[in-house]
């Protein structure tokens, strides 16, 4: 890199600030809702995420190296090990600070352990954040609509953090997306890898990799996916080894309770488990095989670019579109659902939309509007649902570019990044 390269290279907390005003703003504003929120309805216990409780006991087992309980009541975890393990520095400052972690039903209307596990919380969950940001320079995107993304997606993970408390939802995730930063830059070894983090945190992420094989020469399949596989291949062998009957069990139903979420049209067709619950497991399958029919499709678009080294504005939007339509199918699929789960696409929806204000402006409200509207309690399987998948279906229309293949296709507008050499169009 040139000196006047380097001159004129922005430092990282000026390329990166409206994400870290995104993430300051969300820790702000997600503490302040929590602990004083509820005192504008006439409460004085914190209003607190109960799911994130059992996954940091699941954590604090780790800290102790009790593997055997990382799937034993009360964790109530049924995703990967890698939802525990980003967890661990969190409960070991609260260890250390001799802090109790009690049971998710039991840790009082005051806890101490919010103090530290909110925050950090949070704070990783703000990688989506970064990557957003990181893949909408890539675009092309002005300073401008980059704020204007920042704040619709910090807005959309406040459902995901200090509403309900699933970190690894937003880490794997931003995780995947940094996935798909470097394979925009011809670094496919480095994606497998990024993905393969992403999975081990949370499976869900497993939804857009047929998409990303999309993007990757059919020779390197068996590397990325080689690479893609490890992290959780590992981790799940550890925690088997200790505990082989409670974790297939979590891991393979993923039980879910209608009870507590909210039923969706497919709860009929659902294997029925004990105690009130339905697995889920089986209609992820069906997801992930519609996922690969959006795959097939992504491809023949794919062929229709010119090949370009890094890749084109127009080729990273549309590999971000048919993500997020991936990443969408497991709302579709679902038979008992969160409103946390529409977060993932609508994260990458935003991004694919950030070129343009005629669809990041409109992408953004809808995605508003259908983060706050999915807080509504509706226990009726179609009446929750079917609003949620139509909101759902408008954030990926407005961010949809009809004109990605047949308009005018121009290089992506980047600086580059730490160690890449600049030269000039037709230099050698």
């Amino acid at each position: 890199m040139t000196p006047a390269t380097t001159a004129a290279r922005p430092s990282w907390p000026i390329r990166r600030l409206f994400p870290i005003l995104a993430t300051v703003g969300l820790v702000a504003a997600g503490m302040v809702g929590t602990i004083w929120g509820p005192r504008y309805y006439g409460k004085t216990a914190w209003a607190l995420p109960d799911d994130l409780w059992g996954t940091m006991i699941a954590a604090q087992r780790l800290v102790h190296l009790n593997l055997a309980g990382l799937y034993t009541a009360p964790t109530q975890l049924v995703s990967l090990p890698g939802a525990a393990v980003i967890l661990v520095p969190a409960v070991a400052l609260i260890d250390a600070a001799g802090i109790a972690l009690r049971d998710p039903g039991a840790h009082g209307p005051y806890p101490a352990a919010w103090l530290i596990a909110g925050p950090y919380q949070i704070v990783i969950s703000a990688v989506a954040l970064f990557a957003a940001d990181a893949l909408a320079e890539r675009l092309g995107a002005r300073r401008l609509k980059r704020f204007v993304l920042a704040a619709a997606s910090a807005t959309a993970l406040w459902s995901v953090t200090a509403r309900w408390g699933h970190p690894e939802d937003a880490v794997a995730t931003g995780l995947l997306l940094y996935a798909i930063v470097a394979l925009a830059g011809a670094k496919p070894g480095r994606a497998g890898w990024l993905a393969g983090a992403a999975v081990a945190v949370q499976p869900l992420v497993l939804l857009a990799l047929p998409v990303l094989l999309v993007a990757i020469a059919p020779r390197r399949w068996p590397g990325f996916l080689t690479r893609a596989a490890v992290p959780s291949m590992v981790l799940l062998a550890a925690a088997a080894a200790a505990n082989w009957t409670a974790t297939i069990s979590a891991v393979t139903s993923q039980p879910n309770s209608p009870a507590i979420d909210h039923p969706t049209p497919w709860i009929y067709l659902a294997p029925h488990l004990g105690h009130g619950q339905v697995a889920a497991g089986p209609f992820r399958i069906v997801a992930i095989v519609v996922a690969c029919g959006c795959a097939l499709i992504a491809a023949r678009r794919w062929r229709a670019y010119p090949p370009a080294a890094p890749w084109r504005a127009e080729m990273l939007q549309e590999l971000l579109w048919w993500t997020a339509v991936a990443l969408s199918l497991r709302s579709v699929f679902e038979p008992v659902m969160v409103a946390y789960y529409l977060w993932p696409p609508l994260a990458v929806a935003l991004i694919a939309a950030a070129r343009s204000w005629s669809r990041l402006l409109p992408a953004g409200i809808a995605a508003t509007v259908l983060t706050f509207f999915s807080q509504i309690q509706w226990r009726n399987p179609w009446a929750w649902w079917l609003p949620m998948i139509t909101l759902l279906g408008l954030v990926l229309f407005f961010a949809w570019d009809s004109r990605a293949v047949s308009g005018p296709v121009t290089p992506a507008q980047v600086l580059p990044e730490p160690g890449e050499q600049f030269v000039a169009d037709g230099a050698p």
